[in-house]
């Protein structure tokens, strides 16, 4: 696969940390299809809350699995969902792109999950440390750069981003 075929960058990080709403203005700034696993997932099947509620998490992360699996055969910019980085196979397939940690403070993170329907967190701040302190490892472990978004204003970063692409393609 070449390097056109692939994603010019794979957003990964925790529930509420902006992966959706930054690479929507990064894919925005390189003129590239922005690509939302989540979205797909939705579009395809449903809700996922009602996909969890009905069939259960297995079920949901082998629907995701396909989901990213298609997404990383793709040029653009890709958002993955939180938990889609637990499937070995897809770390594999992170490790062979440009992969971009999303994190956030607990404090910032508290308004954005209030009132989320996500499954595993369902807007509980404690809930939702408990998840990225498990997560954390994995997210380090694939990361070739990491940004808070606890407090900066989402365009300044998302221009912060494409530049990095920008300076990392080759």
């Amino acid at each position: 696969m070449s390097e056109s075929d692939r994603p010019a960058v794979v957003f990964i990080g925790a529930p509420g940390s902006g992966k959706s709403r930054i690479g929507r203005r990064v894919a925005k700034h390189l003129d590239l299809p922005f690509i939302d696993t989540d979205t797909r997932i939705v579009e395809a099947h449903g809700p996922i809350p009602t996909i969890f509620a009905v069939h259960g998490e297995p079920h949901f992360r082998t629907l995701e699995r396909e989901v990213v699996a298609a997404a990383l055969r793709e040029p653009g910019v890709v958002s993955l969902g939180g938990g889609a980085v637990l499937d070995p196979r897809s770390r594999a397939e992170l490790a062979e792109r440009r992969v971009v940690l999303l994190t956030v403070s607990a404090d910032a993170v508290a308004s954005r999950i209030a009132n989320d329907k996500r499954p595993l967190i369902r807007g509980d701040v404690e809930t939702w440390r408990t998840l990225v302190a498990d997560r954390e490892p994995i997210y380090a472990s694939l990361a070739d750069l990491t940004v808070d978004t606890s407090t900066r204003p989402v365009t300044l970063i998302a221009e912060e981003i494409a530049h990095w692409i920008q300076e990392h393609t080759s």
